[in-house]
């Protein structure tokens, strides 16, 4: 009896659009942690009266805000890709994150994706001719249709 290894196709992979949504309502949902995380830790110091606590999280700069954020968005893709192989955004347009092979991502090409993501202009990456991004191709990971996946596995 043969086997055959199962390889992803280009029918398989997730549109332009579909990757750009998925960004664009990603990067909605770190916003609404971070703020979320500040508000909780601002909250926090009043009811304590840990009045620096509150202090310190209005006085945050531009910069240590855009720090904060990034760590956010390390933890968020991290968390998400490892344990559900989708963001927010790739649930919304049923898409989800994959190896070469159909497998689920190992820790180490999660760690990848989500470390390469933090170079400012690897968010547009994948609007070029190749529909992957710079975090897909250097962690050897897809983002496909979950449907059509799922339909050609069981195949």
């Amino acid at each position: 009896m043969e086997t055959k290894e199962f390889t992803i196709t280009d029918d398989l992979l997730a549109s332009k659009g579909q990757r750009f949504l998925n960004f664009i309502i990603d990067l909605l949902v770190v916003y609404m942690f971070t703020v979320g995380i500040g508000a909780a830790v601002n909250i926090i110091g009043e009811l304590t009266e840990n009045y620096s606590l509150a202090e310190w999280i209005i006085s945050l700069t531009l910069i240590e805000n855009i720090l904060f954020m990034l760590v956010v968005l390390f933890f968020y893709y991290l968390i998400m890709e490892l344990y559900f192989s989708r963001t927010f955004g790739k649930y919304f347009t049923k898409t989800m994150v994959v190896k070469h092979n159909g497998s689920k991502p190992n820790v180490k090409s999660i760690v990848i994706r989500t470390l390469v993501r933090m170079v400012l202009i690897e968010a547009f990456s994948f609007l070029s001719d190749n529909a992957r991004g710079w975090h897909d191709t250097l962690s050897v990971t897809y983002v496909v249709n979950k449907h059509e996946f799922i339909s050609k596995m069981k195949l």
